[in-house]
């Protein structure tokens, strides 16, 4: 297995540091992949990846489990520390090499088109720079590479979508962890110089009322 070579020095671990939604989210994620339908959109989003992948916010670690036998080796970042520790025990289960750093998906340091496909799960709520983030996963990504998405983002409804931008003008980041749910996963990845290809949108839960986290939308994206 090549480790990855430092090529860049960027935003230390030590500058996102969520130590209480970290604990919360560890715990809850574990719910919602078992009984809120997680887990499956987990296989769906990485089935049939092969070769190199790079994931961005791994957080502790539970796409790991989903990762098909044809990717030979998974590079994983993820900057909040107790998050990181979880992912790291995730990663010596795994049924797939895993390695995971303590960096920021804003600053990778890998060298250019050095994976064969990109996973951004959960992530994109979260990062302080979309364009920068995304900026990056295209620089690693060799030319006609998969970016693989799962994100939740900003309603298609104006009602929900001034509720979104309401709570992440206020409340919604300071409660979970630095995340907006009123940011455009689609149209920044179209920005950022990808190419769309399939993908779905729906809502988390399925049933029941819509809530401000609800829109998602899974898919895919080439370099």
């Amino acid at each position: 297995m090549r480790p990855p070579r430092p090529l860049r020095t960027g935003s230390p671990s030590d500058r996102v540091h969520h130590p209480l939604f970290a604990r919360f989210y560890a715990r809850f994620s574990l719910s919602a992949d078992s009984k809120g339908g997680i887990g499956d959109l987990r296989t769906e989003l990485l089935a049939g990846l092969s070769g190199r992948v790079l994931e961005i916010g791994a957080g502790n670690g539970l796409n790991f489990a989903h990762y098909p036998a044809g990717v030979c080796e998974v590079v994983a970042v993820e900057p909040e520390a107790r998050l990181r520790r979880l992912a790291q025990e995730g990663a010596r289960r795994a049924s797939v090499p895993v390695t995971v750093l303590p960096d920021t998906a804003e600053a990778l340091p890998l060298e250019d088109a050095s994976f064969d496909a990109a996973v951004a799960s959960l992530v994109l709520c979260t990062v302080r720079s979309v364009p920068q983030a995304l900026a990056e996963l295209h620089r690693v990504l060799r030319p006609g590479g998969e970016l693989r998405f799962f994100e939740h983002g900003v309603a298609d409804t104006p009602g929900l979508a001034r509720v979104q931008r309401g709570l992440d003008r206020t409340v919604w980041p300071l409660l979970f962890g630095g995340c907006h749910i009123s940011r455009a996963p689609l149209a920044a990845v179209e920005a950022a110089g990808f190419a769309l290809g399939p993908y779905r949108s729906f809502d988390l839960p399925e049933k029941g009322p819509r809530l401000p986290a609800s829109p998602c939308v899974l898919g895919v994206a080439r370099r």
